[in-house]
This record gives structure tokens, sequence and C-alpha cells, in this order.
């Protein structure tokens, strides 16, 4: 079948996430017959560039020989099995290797099977620790301004996307709001660093007056993504730690769509030289092939629900917890970043791209081009677009299919999060496919193209 027998399939039957199903009236859906390495193939023998890593997860393309192996060979061995009174060798290899990439500090992993699923495990984590220490008064949760953590109830509770929340707020117990030190903010001849500031001052003082009921902080350390890839330095997390340690509250890093070597590190949290209470994987660890979610955890935080009272334990479960398949994807992903030096290789991919960019940034309308991380070697990029027309993102993103290219842009902020093995070649093409549909939408005259670099 062509696309369009498949596309008339799809909306008589599937319901598209994250989507307003009318605007498929006149924005169609792309169907997607195969992908290899960075490249979707359509079933009309089209090909776009996977731009944004399939929604962030995709790390070393579509069909990685040593991720389907390892598949392959789990696929003879263990498919899947409950993991409530039952282990296996994926699950205690992956959460052993894990710890180590944290020295050992976050000793313990759970498993869940989607971002939002960590989320709400490390919540109810955080409040039942609480009240298994005899504090049952905290239970308040902090959260940055635009920040986006899921869209199950709890994870919406300390997301503050109003798109998502706003329609589910009777629903919701909601979290505290705190100024986020998005380097956006800052004021005409003002530096960065003094958003960070005010924002740290402000959490400071509400911890100082409400530490007693506050439970937790959760972030997504460096890079806020639903808030247009909103990115601040090392220097905040740094502080935000030293203030949770000060008043015994715990901090929750989010690393679902930062973590797995997005910002330049394999945790973002490296950067800043410190590590969470609990922090949450997704998206990228497993290559995205399967859906695998984790909370690490500190140990002393896993020893209070060690006891002889049931209750007392976290009776959190998922049917497919810990799926032997996931986590050996998981495995073989980890594999990928042992036996190959992706961070020496990330910084050179980000080089040649951070090059090629350079018309892009002249453009008079693009604003606050930026990348994410301190180490040169982040791979998330991201500029705002001045004046852009109603309909900006949707727009775009038509105009870059036409150019092979699949972006999805979030209102006026145009991002890149491809995945880590782009050749010299699919690096140009990203960038110039981009350029070039920007000048479309924006309005360029007609036939004017980029010029490679």
């Amino acid at each position: 079948m062509n696309n369009q027998a498949w596309l008339q399939r799809s909306l008589q039957a599937v319901w598209h996430p994250c989507t307003q199903m009318k605007r498929h009236e006149t924005f169609p859906l792309v169907p997607v017959a195969r992908a290899q390495g960075a490249w979707l193939y359509d079933f009309d023998g089209k090909r776009y560039l996977d731009g944004v890593s399939s929604w962030w997860v995709n790390l070393f393309g579509h069909g990685h020989p040593v991720i389907n192996a390892a598949l392959k060979d789990q696929l003879d061995q263990l498919e899947h099995v409950m993991l409530a009174g039952f282990t296996h060798a994926p699950v205690i290899e992956l959460s052993e290797r894990l710890s180590a990439l944290t020295g050992g500090v976050l000793g313990h992993a759970f498993y869940g099977s989607d971002g939002a699923s960590a989320t709400e495990m490390a919540l109810k984590m955080s409040f039942h620790y609480w009240r298994n220490v005899g504090q049952p008064e905290k239970t308040r949760f902090l959260h940055l301004a635009d920040s986006y953590h899921g869209e199950t109830l709890g994870a919406l509770a300390v997301t503050d996307v109003a798109l998502f929340r706003d329609t589910y707020a009777p629903l919701l117990r909601a979290g505290v709001a705190m100024p986020s030190p998005d380097r956006r903010l800052a004021a005409p001849g003002e530096a960065p660093e003094a958003v960070a500031a005010r924002a740290i001052r402000v959490m400071a003082d509400y911890l100082a007056a409400h530490h007693g009921q506050v439970a937790a902080v959760i972030i997504e350390p460096l890079v806020q993504g639903a808030a247009g890839m909103a990115m601040y330095g090392p220097w905040y997390l740094q502080q935000l730690r030293r203030l949770c340690d000060q008043y015994q509250v715990h901090l929750i890093a989010d690393e679902i769509a930062v973590g797995c070597g997005r910002t330049g590190t394999f945790f973002a949290c490296e950067q800043a030289g410190i590590w969470p209470d609990l922090l949450l994987l997704s998206k990228g660890i497993t290559g995205g092939y399967l859906p695998l979610s984790v909370v690490l955890s500190r140990d002393a935080l896993y020893q209070a629900f060690y006891h002889d009272d049931v209750s007392r334990g976290f009776l959190h479960s998922h049917s497919y917890t810990g799926n032997p398949l996931a986590c050996r994807a998981a495995l073989a992903t980890l594999s990928l970043f042992e036996q190959q030096d992706v961070f020496a290789q990330n910084r050179l991919l980000a080089a040649r791209i951070n090059h090629l960019a350079e018309p892009i940034r002249a453009l008079p309308f693009v604003r606050q081009f930026r990348q994410a991380g301190e180490t040169g070697g982040g791979m998330i990029w991201a500029f705002e677009v001045e004046d852009a027309p109603a309909g900006f993102a949707q727009q775009l993103f038509a105009a870059a299919l036409k150019r092979e290219l699949l972006l999805r842009p979030m209102g006026p902020t145009v991002y890149w999060m491809p995945p880590y093995v782009l050749t010299d070649e699919e690096a140009e093409h990203l960038v110039v496919a981009t350029h070039d549909a920007l000048l479309e939408v924006m309005g360029a005259p007609c036939g004017v193209r980029m010029k490679t670099v």
C-alpha cells in the first residue's frame, strides 16, 4: 500500500498523541515504513532526516546492529517475567551499571515504563519516605516555572505548561512553581548568571520559610525541554543541592530528556559535580528501541522503606517493570558508550554543526541561538524566531519535510536534537534544510538557498 492508503487507515483507527486530530485535515500524518541510521522512509520511498531523534529517544540511529543483536539474543532466552518475587540477569546488570555510573552514590534502581511513570514513582517515593521517617507533614513539591515532567496526574502537578495542565487543573494537587534560571530571561545588558542568582534567592527564601512542609524539589537539569529548550548553567544546580541539604529536602533530577549524553556528559548533573537524591531516566536509555524508565535512589532513601511492615514498603508496580528485552536494549546502549568515545565524537560533530549554522545565526529574525551543556559536546540546539507568523511551527514542519528533514518546532522555538551518528553530509543536510525552510516560511525571496560552508 502507498502513503495515502496507510494515512486513511490511521485516521480512521488511531488517536495520535499530543495532537489536535482535526489539524490532520490540512497537515497530513507522515507514514513511516522503515528506518535506518538517521533516516526515516515512508511507503512512497521518500526519506526524512530524523532531526529530533523520534521525540528525543533515538541516540545511535535506527536499526543499530549492536542493539539489534542484543535484542535478538535476548528473545531466545527470556522475553518477560514479572519482577515482583522474581529477578533476571538483564535487570540486575543494568541496575549495577547505572549505579556504577554514579560512583555508587545512587545504589538502587526502580523501573517503570515511561518518563511520566518515573516522575510518579519519584514523587511517591519522596512523599512516602518522609511519612516513614516520621515527618508526614512534608507533602509539598516545588518545581520550576515552565517545567515539564509528564502528563499523568502526579506529573502534571509539577508541570507548568498551561497547554498540558490547565484543562486538568481541578484533578491536580498542585505543586509550587519557583522562578526558572532560563538564560533567555536576562534583561538587555544583563549577564545570564544574574537570572540564576535571582531564581536561587527566591528558592532560598521559600525553603527558609516552608521547608517543614516541602518533600522535594524536582528539576530538569541544564535544559527545560518543553519550555522551548530553556538552558541554564551548572551553578544553579550546585546552589540548589546546597539548599536541599541545608533544609532537608529531596532533590529530584528529571534527566528523562537530558540524560544519556544529551548535554555532553552522561548525566547532566555531572557538570555541576552534584548528585540528586532521586534521578530519573527514560527516552534514550534504550537507544529509542523499547519503553523503559528508571528511578535511581540514594541508599539512605531506600533503607527508609526496608521494614517488617508491608505498608512501609514501596508498593508501586507496572506489569512490564524491568522487562528483560528493554533492559537488554539499555545494556547494549551503555555498551556503545563504553566501547566508543561517544563524547569526543559528539564534540567533533557539535563543532561541525556550529560551524555550519553560522548563516542561521546571522538571519535577521533569529535570536538566542544556543547549545546545551558546558562541555562543547551537547547534542541539543535551539533558537527563537522573532515575529514568527501564526501557525509558524506547523508551517516550518511542512517546509522541512519538503526538504527531507523532520523538525518539530515548539511555537517560535526551533530546535535540533539529532542522533549521535550523523555523518558530515547529514549534519550539513540538517542545517541547510533548516535554513532554507526558515527562508520559505519567513518570506525570503523565492530561490534563495543557503551556501554550504
